[in-house]
């Protein structure tokens, strides 16, 4: 089946495929979707810990803040085989996101706490960094001087795990400068709510009311910002489109058995040629997903950031468009019962939908890439 492939001369990309598979085995990542939709969680904790255990989420903190020290080809392998396992917690965000933004801040206790805590699972550190669109209610947030304290007040949209967050990142305009400072999620003045996403994750809303944030937990300050959080934000982007590469393997992987396996007029399905064409248009488009993924993290090595930033545009984009396309068609391939809610096709193409629109639709990743390709 379609994979990422990258070079692997210790073996360390196949123990971690390895890995997801045994931690699937035993903590189904379907199962814990649907539980976490029954009860209106936003994480599985139980889960999460599992897999802060197995040094998932620190993967790419350095060792002494706590983390794995490994790379974005590993991350990537990672984030694959967590999608064709359907394990549905918010990684990019709360492992990738955030990691890349502490681990490239300035050194401080604050960091320092929130990275060991982070890659231990004993805290869930939220990124919160994005205004409310123009479509939705909400204010931006602002944030005035308060000595040497700040206090914000304003909205801050598609906060993963809200709920469940121990301490938010949160990225703010303070006027002359920018700032990245560490809240605790208890603290006065804060407040979340959430909606269902179509996969049934939480999409989280934090609300700030004249919030009192202390000096000492500003992470970073000044004109680096627009740069850490852009890498945050590269990394995230790729992490994504690997779980969507992932999802696309398996959906395809899952159909090619279905359709050995039904019997119609006396044969499997398999055996026509008109499922068959569908079957191989999938296989193609999954491999190309997954080749626009190693393409991406192989370019973030390369002394170009043009080329890089370009290919995490077309891997975010090509993987969207191929998760959700193949998806479709597998429903279609599975028949009726692949309308079900009981069946976990259904499932797969509501997680590909949901994260093709995390942190940019393929549509708006193509105008980006087109506007950057013929940029002065």
């Amino acid at each position: 089946m379609p994979q990422t492939i990258f070079d692997d001369p210790d073996g360390t990309l196949a123990m971690l495929r390895d890995s997801v598979a045994t931690l699937a085995s035993r903590q189904p990542g379907p199962a814990s979707l649907r539980a976490k939709r029954s009860a209106s969680k936003d994480i599985d904790r139980e889960l999460w810990n599992s897999m802060a255990e197995a040094g998932w989420i620190g993967l790419l903190l350095p060792e002494d803040l706590g983390g794995a020290g490994l790379g974005l080809a590993e991350q990537a392998v990672l984030s694959e085989a967590l999608g064709r396992a359907l394990i549905a917690e918010p990684v990019s965000a709360g492992a990738v996101f955030a990691s890349t933004l502490l681990r490239e801040a300035p050194a401080s206790a604050e960091r320092d706490r929130l990275a060991a805590g982070l890659a231990s699972g004993e805290l869930f550190v939220s990124p919160a960094w994005q205004d409310p669109s123009r479509h939705s209610h909400g204010a931006a947030l602002k944030t005035v001087a308060d000595g040497d304290d700040f206090i914000l007040t304003g909205d801050r949209h598609f906060v993963d795990g809200a709920t469940s967050a121990s301490d938010f990142l949160v990225v703010v305009d303070a006027g002359r400068e920018a700032l990245v400072v560490s809240v605790p999620a208890g603290k006065s003045g804060i407040s979340v709510s959430e909606k269902a996403g179509v996969d049934g994750s939480a999409i989280g809303r934090v609300t700030f009311e004249r919030c009192s944030v202390e000096a000492n937990r500003i992470i970073a300050r000044g004109p680096s910002i627009e740069a850490l959080v852009e890498n945050a934000v590269t990394n995230a982007r790729i992490a994504v489109a690997a779980e969507l590469a992932g999802i696309a393997s398996k959906a395809v992987e899952m159909t090619i058995a279905y359709t050995k396996d039904r019997v119609q007029f006396g044969k499997p399905i398999a055996s026509f040629q008109a499922v068959q064409h569908r079957l191989v248009e999938m296989w193609s488009d999954a491999e190309f997903a997954c080749a626009s993924v190693v393409n991406a993290v192989v370019k973030q090595s390369e002394d170009d950031d043009k080329a890089a930033h370009l290919a995490v545009l077309a891997a975010k984009a090509r993987c969207g468009d191929a998760a959700t396309s193949i998806c479709r068609r597998a429903v279609h391939l599975h028949g009726a019962m692949g309308f079900t809610d009981e069946h976990d096709i259904g499932l797969y193409l509501k997680r590909a939908i949901a994260l093709s629109a995390t942190l940019g639709q393929p549509e708006a990743m193509r105008l980006e890439f087109v506007e950057l390709e013929y940029a002065a």
